[in-house]
């Protein structure tokens, strides 16, 4: 089960050549530390993040 984070927008993929947030194909194994947003519009860190849909997001995109 190999874990791809998208350059664009950090969303992390599973088992997957194409994101599902975005549909962005630049996705990369070399990413750092992640956060889980269930509640985009209650989260402080989604908004300092720009993040509008729940999932699992890389921290650091290599």
């Amino acid at each position: 089960m190999a874990e791809l984070a998208c350059k664009n927008c950090r969303f992390i993929n599973v088992d997957t050549n194409i994101c599902r947030n975005c549909g962005s194909t630049d996705l990369t194994k070399e990413w750092y530390g992640y956060v889980v947003i269930v509640d985009p519009e209650k989260s402080e860190i989604a908004k300092r993040l720009e993040i509008k849909i729940p999932g699992k997001y890389a921290l650091r995109v290599g």
